[in-house]
C-alpha cells in the first residue's frame, strides 16, 4: 500500500577502512599518506636494523619490483587514502580555449560540434549568437567554414590520422587498400606530456598483499599487480633501467547500420594508467588509433593478409622501438627509457582466430592459445600443450619449405595455422598467443549462457534494482546483447527454482544446477580485485561446473544430441590463468570497447554523407578528442579559480549544505512537517504504524540515555571489519529507495543493518528526520525478516539459495539509518508466503558476503 515517504541516499562506510560501494572514479592507490613511506621498511630492507613490528589486521605489503630499486614496505591501512586518478591540477594556461578567440566561442561550438550540426544549422547559431552576445563576452566566430578550421588547428595538439596505402598480393597482382591510423607511439607519448595524466603512470611491476590476521594474502587487480608484467620486466631481456610503457589492443567489426554497412576500429589504451582513466571515456580512456579497411574477398587467407598488413602500419614505431626502447624526458622532467610492450589484445573469439591467424571452429585445434583437440572442447578438466609465436612462425617456416601447395597444407592444418605472417611477430617480447585474453562478455555472457544455457522463462516477479535490467518476461525475446544476457543470467535461479524442481524434471534440475555453478563462475570472473582466496575458490567452482556439465551432457546426449565441443565452453579453462597473468578481467573484457561502437554509430548517421565514411568518422572523433581535451582544461581552470576566491573569502564556504553533504548518510528532499499524530492519522490502516508513537518513544528510552545522544556515526565501535566491501575495500554509495511513487510506481527497498551478531535483512516502510533536543535524527522505520527458517530445504543447498522469513507487518522496528550495511533485493518464494531469496547474484560484493555468511551459518551451501 502506498506510503508517503522520502528517497534515501546512503553512502555506506565501515570504521577500520572505506567500504567498496562508491558510484564515482575513485580507486584505491596504495600509496602512503606520509611522504617518506619508502623509509618504513622491513628487516629485510637493511635499512632498519631493528626487527619490524608484527603485522595489524588489514596491513598492507608492497613488494615492488627489483628493477625499480624500491625497496618492499608495509603499511597500516590507515596510512592509505583513496586518490581520485584525475585531481585537479595546476591550469596549463590562462586561455585554455585557444585557438578559439573566447571561450564563449568555444563553448557554442563545442556544442554544434556534440549535436552534429549541419553547416546551414551552425551558422544560423552563430549569427543568432552575435544578436544576442553579451557586452561581458563577444562571440566572434562568424561562419561553418571558419570553426572547422578552428578545430582543425585545435586538434593539432593530439597525434593525427595518417593515410597509408596496404599492397596485397593475390592471384599475381597486387590489390591495394587504404588503412587510417595515427602513430601508436606518438599517441601514448601525448599522454605521457600530459599532466592531467602522465602523475598516474605506474612503469614498475608490483605485488600486493593485505594481512588477513595470519598471513599475508596476494591480491591481484591492475595489469601491474599481476604476473605478465612482472615477469616482463624480470625475464623479457629488457635493461634494468627499461620501463615498460604496455598497451592494450582492440580490434573487431562494428555495425554502423542496420543496412550492412560496417566498420572495423581499432581501440588501444594504456595498461601503466589506472582502470578508471583507462576505461573511462575520457582523454586518458580508449582511443581510436586505427581503421582497417574491409574487404569482401571470399579467400579467408587473403582477408587475413590483408588484416594484419593493415595492422602492421599501426604498429610500425612500437616494432622500431621494442628492439631498443626509446629514452623520454616525461612530465616530471626524468628521462625514462621506456620499452612498448603488448600484453593484453582485447577481442572476441572471431577476431581471436585473426590475430592468431588459427583455422577457427572447424580447425583441428581451435583454441588461439592452446592445442586442445576439436573433439575435446567440452572437458574443462583437461590440461593441454599452450601455443606460441615462436612455435607458430617455426611451423610456418617449415610448411613453407616444402614442395607442394598440398604437403604445406597439410602441416599449417595439422596445427590449425594459415598461411600468412603474423603482425606480431615484429613486436619483440609479444607472443600472440599470450597477449589473447578471456574476453567475459562474448565467452559467458553472450556465449556459453547467451547461446547455450540460457533458457525462456518468466521474470515479471522480480524486484527491481540499480543496473539490473528489469524484463516483464524474456519469453519470445530476439536479441543479441550481452548485458542483458548477463542481467537474465542473474536472475534466472529465483525464477526457475520452483519450475525446475527435483520432482518435475530430473534433467532440467540438473541443467538448472549446471547454470547456478555458472553463474558462480561469472560472478567470480567479474569480481574487480581476486586475491589468492578468491581465486581458489573460482577455480574450484569451474571444477564444480565442470563435474556438472560433464553429468548433464552424458543424461541429456540421449534426447537432445547436441555437441558441447565448442570454443567458447573451452576457453573457460584459461580464465583464471589469464587473472593471474594480468590482473581481472575488467582489464581485457571486451564490453569496454564495445561501449565505444555507440558513439561512432551516432557519428556515421550524423555526421558523414554516408560515401567514404572513414575519414570522415575519423576526422569528427579527432574533434570529439580535442574538445574534451579543453573542456577539461576549462573545467580545471574553474576549479582552480574557486579555489583561490575560497582562500581570499573562506566565510564563503561556511555553506551549511556542505556539512550535510559530508554526512555517511544523506535523506533525499524534505517532504514538509509532520507531528507524530499525522503520520498515525495518514498511515491508519497500515499495521507497520500501529503504535508509532509508543515504538519510537520505548527506541529513544533505550538508546539515547540521559538525553546524551549517541550518533552512530560517531562512534566508529558500531562497525567492524565486516562492513567493509568484501571485494575491494572501497566506499561505494547506494541509493535507496523509499517512494510512493517512483517514477509512477510504489518502490520500497530491502536493506541490510548491522547488529551486535549477524547482518539483519528488512524491508524500508518510512524514512524520516526526528530532532531530540538540539539534535536532528535520521531514522527508518523497518519491517524485520528475521524469524527462523527452520530445516533448510535440500534444494537451497543445492543451489545455495539463502532464504529470509518476513516477521508480521505489526512488528515494525526502528533504526538509525546510519546502521544500514547496504541495500538488498530481495526474491519472493513462490512456494512459501512470507519467504524470499536473498539475490547474492546482483553484483560482486553481495556475492562474496553471501558466500561469508553461508560460510559462518554451519550449513553445507554449494551449488553442486
Amino acid at each position: 500500500m502506498p506510503r508517503a515517504s522520502e528517497d534515501v541516499l546512503c553512502q555506506i562506510c565501515g570504521a577500520t577502512m572505506p567500504v567498496r560501494r562508491i558510484m564515482s572514479h575513485t580507486r584505491m592507490y596504495f600509496v602512503p599518506v606520509s611522504s617518506d613511506h619508502q623509509h618504513h621498511d622491513n628487516a629485510n630492507d637493511g635499512v632498519n636494523d631493528d626487527a619490524p613490528p608484527a603485522p595489524q589486521l588489514d596491513d598492507i605489503k608492497i613488494e615492488y619490483h627489483p628493477h625499480s630499486k624500491i625497496p618492499s614496505t608495509v603499511h597500516p591501512f590507515s596510512d592509505f587514502s583513496c586518490h581520485h586518478p584525475t585531481e585537479d591540477t595546476m591550469p596549463r594556461h590562462a586561455s585554455p580555449w585557444e585557438p578559439f578567440c573566447t571561450r564563449l566561442d568555444f563553448e557554442v561550438a563545442e556544442i554544434a560540434l556534440a549535436a552534429a550540426m549541419t553547416k546551414d544549422q551552425t551558422n544560423r547559431l552563430f549569427e543568432l549568437m552575435r544578436r544576442a552576445a553579451s557586452a561581458k563576452e563577444d562571440f566572434t566566430l562568424q561562419s561553418h567554414d571558419e570553426v572547422c578550421t578552428l578545430w582543425k588547428m585545435a586538434s593539432e595538439r593530439f597525434t593525427p590520422f595518417e593515410t597509408s596505402t596496404i599492397s596485397v598480393p593475390h592471384h599475381g597482382e597486387a590489390r591495394e587498400y587504404t588503412m587510417y591510423s595515427r602513430c601508436l607511439w606518438n599517441w601514448a607519448l601525448d599522454l605521457m606530456q600530459d599532466i592531467r595524466f602522465a602523475p598516474h603512470f605506474v612503469f614498475d611491476a608490483q605485488r600486493l598483499y593485505k594481512f588477513n590476521g595470519a598471513r599475508f594474502v596476494q591480491f591481484i587487480d591492475e595489469p601491474w599487480a599481476a604476473n605478465a608484467f612482472w615477469d616482463a620486466q624480470l625475464q623479457s631481456r629488457l635493461p634494468p633501467d627499461a620501463k615498460p610503457l604496455v598497451f592494450i589492443l582492440y580490434a573487431d567489426k562494428a555495425k554502423l547500420s542496420s543496412f550492412g554497412t560496417d566498420g572495423y576500429p581499432i581501440v588501444v589504451r594504456i595498461a601503466n594508467l589506472p582502470v578508471e582513466i583507462r576505461n573511462g571515456t575520457g582523454v586518458g580512456g580508449g582511443r581510436v588509433v586505427g581503421w582497417l579497411p574491409i574487404q569482401k574477398k571470399s579467400f579467408v587467407n587473403f582477408k587475413n593478409a590483408v588484416w594484419h598488413g593493415s595492422f602492421l602500419k599501426l604498429l610500425k614505431a612500437v616494432i622500431v622501438h621494442s628492439k631498443s626502447g626509446y629514452w623520454f624526458e616525461c612530465w616530471d622532467h626524468v628521462q625514462r627509457l621506456l620499452w612498448p610492450l603488448i600484453l593484453i589484445l582485447s577481442a572476441d573469439y572471431e577476431a581471436q582466430c585473426v590475430m592468431s591467424l588459427i583455422r577457427r571452429l572447424k580447425g583441428k585445434f581451435p583454441c588461439p592459445v592452446c592445442l586442445v583437440p576439436q573433439e575435446q572442447q567440452a572437458v574443462l578438466s583437461d590440461a593441454h600443450p599452450l601455443r606460441t609465436s615462436t612455435q607458430s612462425l617455426g611451423i610456418l617456416n617449415a610448411a613453407r619449405s616444402t614442395l607442394t601447395e598440398k604437403e604445406k597444407e597439410k602441416q599449417l592444418k595439422a596445427y590449425s595455422l594459415r598461411d600468412v605472417e603474423n603482425c606480431f611477430w615484429k613486436v619483440s617480447h609479444c607472443d600472440v598467443h599470450r597477449a589473447l585474453s578471456f574476453d567475459r562478455l562474448h565467452s559467458n555472457n553472450a556465449g556459453m549462457w547467451g547461446d547455450h544455457l540460457w533458457s525462456e522463462l518468466h521474470f515479471d516477479a522480480l524486484p527491481r534494482w540499480r543496473d539490473l535490467k528489469h524484463f516483464l518476461q524474456v519469453v519470445g525475446v530476439d536479441f543479441n546483447d550481452g548485458s542483458a544476457h548477463e542481467d537474465i543470467s542473474k536472475m534466472i535461479i529465483f525464477t526457475a527454482q520452483n519450475v525446475l524442481s527435483r520432482t518435475n524434471s530430473e534433467l532440467g534440475y540438473l541443467l538448472l544446477r549446471c547454470i547456478c555453478c555458472y553463474v558462480d563462475l561469472d560472478i567470480y570472473a567479474a569480481l574487480e580485485v581476486h586475491t589468492e582466496d578468491t581465486t581458489a575458490a573460482g577455480r574450484d567452482a569451474l571444477s564444480r561446473f565442470s563435474m556438472l556439465m560433464d553429468l548433464y551432457i552424458e543424461k541429456s546426449q540421449p534426447e537432445t544430441r547436441k555437441s558441447w565441443n565448442f570454443p567458447k565452453k573451452h576457453l573457460l579453462t584459461h580464465l583464471f590463468d589469464n587473472i593471474l597473468a594480468k590482473g581481472v578481467t575488467r582489464n581485457y573484457n571486451t564490453k569496454v570497447n564495445e561501449k565505444m561502437h555507440g558513439p561512432l554509430r551516432a557519428i556515421y548517421l550524423q555526421w558523414t554523407n554516408f560515401r567514404d565514411v572513414a575519414p570522415q568518422i575519423l576526422r569528427y572523433d579527432h574533434w570529439q578528442l580535442t574538445s574534451t581535451s579543453i573542456r577539461d582544461e576549462i573545467n580545471d581552470l574553474d576549479v582552480y579559480t574557486d579555489n583561490l576566491k575560497a582562500a581570499i573569502e573562506p566565510e564563503a564556504t561556511n555553506n551549511p549544505e556542505d556539512v550535510v553533504n559530508a554526512a555517511r548518510v544523506q535523506l533525499g528532499a524534505r517532504q514538509g512537517d509532520f507531528s507524530f499524530s499525522a503520520i498515525e492519522q495518514t498511515h491508519a490502516t497500515d499495521r507497520a504504524f500501529f503504535g508509532f508513537r509508543i515504538k519510537l518513544n520505548k527506541f529513544f528510552n533505550d538508546l539515547l540515555l540521559n538525553d546524551a545522544i549517541p550518533l552512530p556515526n560517531e562512534t566508529c565501535s558500531r562497525f567492524q571489519a565486516c562492513d567493509q566491501s568484501m571485494v575491494d575495500w572501497r566506499l561505494q554509495r547506494d541509493l535507496l529507495q523509499c517512494n510512493p511513487k517512483f517514477f509512477g510506481s510504489p518502490r520500497y527497498d530491502c536493506i541490510i543493518i548491522k547488529t551486535e551478531h549477524q547482518p539483519l535483512f528488512a524491508h524500508l516502510i518510512y524514512m524520516f528526520r526526528c530532532k531530540v533536543g538540539g539534535t536532528e535524527l535520521s531514522l527508518a522505520l523497518i519491517h524485520p525478516y528475521d524469524i527462523g527458517i527452520g530445516v533448510c530445504r535440500r534444494q537451497d543447498l543445492d543451489l545455495g539459495l539463502w532464504s529470509v522469513r518476513a516477521k508480521p507487518q505489526s512488528s515494525s522496528e526502528f533504526i538509525f539509518v546510519e546502521s544500514i550495511i547496504r541495500g538488498v533485493a530481495l526474491a519472493s518464494d513462490p512456494e512459501a508466503v512470507n519467504d524470499y531469496f536473498v539475490m547474492d547474484t546482483i553484483d560482486t560484493d553481495m556475492f562474496l558476503r553471501m558466500k561469508a555468511l553461508q560460510g559462518s551459518s554451519g550449513l553445507h551451501f554449494q551449488r553442486q
